[in-house]
């Protein structure tokens, strides 16, 4: 049995709309793919891209978090600006 849908799914953007250097927007993580054809998806394809988005996401801050912990303190000869 199908679950009906009664709300309509939203568009993730944030408003930001720049595009990383991988082509996904900085404020919502969607392809332009993904960005252009939202109106067009279905609510089980806005669902997926949702997800994808929140896993790009979080890719983001594990890698942002990595760059951190591996910066030079200025006691390993880091450049202190």
């Amino acid at each position: 049995m199908q679950q009906i849908e009664i709300f309509e799914i939203p568009s993730p953007c944030k408003g930001i709309c720049q595009v990383n250097n991988r082509g996904y927007c900085k404020g919502c993580y969607r392809s332009r793919d993904e960005r252009f054809y939202w109106n067009q998806l279905s609510n089980a394809e806005k669902r997926k891209v949702i997800s994808l988005c929140q896993q790009r996401y979080k890719r983001y801050l594990q890698k942002k978090q990595l760059a951190e912990n591996n910066q030079p303190t200025p006691e390993q000869g880091g450049f202190d600006f």
